[in-house]
């Protein structure tokens, strides 16, 4: 039975995330010591007892994330079949695939949430979670606004059939957000995010990654790893480096990338890391698929 591991992107975060797992396990607690050194602080401090305010600024929750993900993962000892991460979690997938270092993936997943946060700031947008609507809906009414108010809006995460994530202008978005009620969606509802994530808004901080990017060694990974922008399979790392490349400025198509894994022998899925949200979206979007979180 084919087994595909996922791991989480922004938004699963919690307080305390971890702080069991580095008392009584000991791999976990290896990882943690090891990334404290890496970065230059102690992410630990911030994810076992900091502020839920703090957590959630970008550049500390994209580490955070990443740290406990692939600290559970290795903990596991498992080898994977596939794997695949939502957003932030491609690095996590990289990871755990063999694909990037340890080191490698938490120095850029570190740069990542910095420039990220930064690209906010100097350009703020918005997100919002449409439920409710098809994709083409959604789409249609977000070249609409872009075209007739030439403001910036599009789908940025396609979650499961009927969950879209759409970013862009705070201004494109809340026009979006009207259009999409006025057509039937069941919910529209604003994201507490920094930032217009996976779109054009974020590429001052797309050009200095893709700099980071090139400076990662990439290897043959032990298991097909997903990728967001096209929702495929590849083992080659040319491959997934130009993908990652890709993956800022690009819609993360989570459903496409959700049938895909099915497709290819996918019997059982397994979220790995913080929260069970990935749980939720196979639910939605596969049947006769096994379940479970670690």
């Amino acid at each position: 039975m084919k087994k595909a591991y996922v791991f989480p992107g922004q938004g699963s975060q919690y307080k305390g995330m971890g702080a069991d797992s580095y008392r009584f396990d000991p791999v976990f607690k290896k990882r943690c010591d090891e990334a404290n050194e890496i970065i230059g602080y102690r992410i630990t401090d911030i994810m076992f007892a900091g502020s839920e305010e703090e957590l959630m600024q970008t550049k500390f929750t994209q580490p955070a994330l990443f740290l406990h993900a692939i600290a559970r993962f290795e903990s596991l000892g498992h080898t994977p079949d596939m794997v695949a991460g939502h957003s932030l979690g491609e690095y996590t997938a990289l990871a755990a695939s063999g694909s990037l270092s340890f080191e490698d993936a938490l120095k850029a997943v570190k740069t990542r949430g910095e420039l990220m946060q930064e690209a906010g700031e100097k350009n703020p947008g918005a997100m919002a979670a449409v439920i409710g609507l098809s994709d083409e809906v959604v789409e249609e009414i977000c070249v609409s606004i872009s075209e007739e108010g030439k403001e910036l809006v599009q789908p940025a995460n396609y979650n499961a059939d009927g969950q879209v994530v759409i970013s862009g202008s705070e201004n494109g978005v809340v026009q979006a957000m009207e259009k999409l009620r006025e057509n039937g969606a069941r919910m529209v509802k604003l994201l507490p995010v920094s930032g217009a994530f996976h779109t054009n808004l974020m590429e001052p901080a797309n050009k200095e990654m893709e700099e980071v990017i090139d400076q990662l060694t990439f290897n043959n990974p032990v298991a097909p790893v997903y990728s967001n922008v096209t929702a495929e399979a590849s083992s080659d790392p040319d491959t997934l480096k130009l993908n990652l490349k890709k993956q800022m400025l690009n819609p993360v198509r989570w459903t496409q990338t959700l049938r895909q894994m099915q497709k290819d022998g996918a019997l059982h899925f397994v979220e790995v890391g913080a929260g069970n949200v990935l749980q939720g979206l196979v639910k939605r979007t596969l049947k006769k698929t096994g379940i479970s979180g670690f």
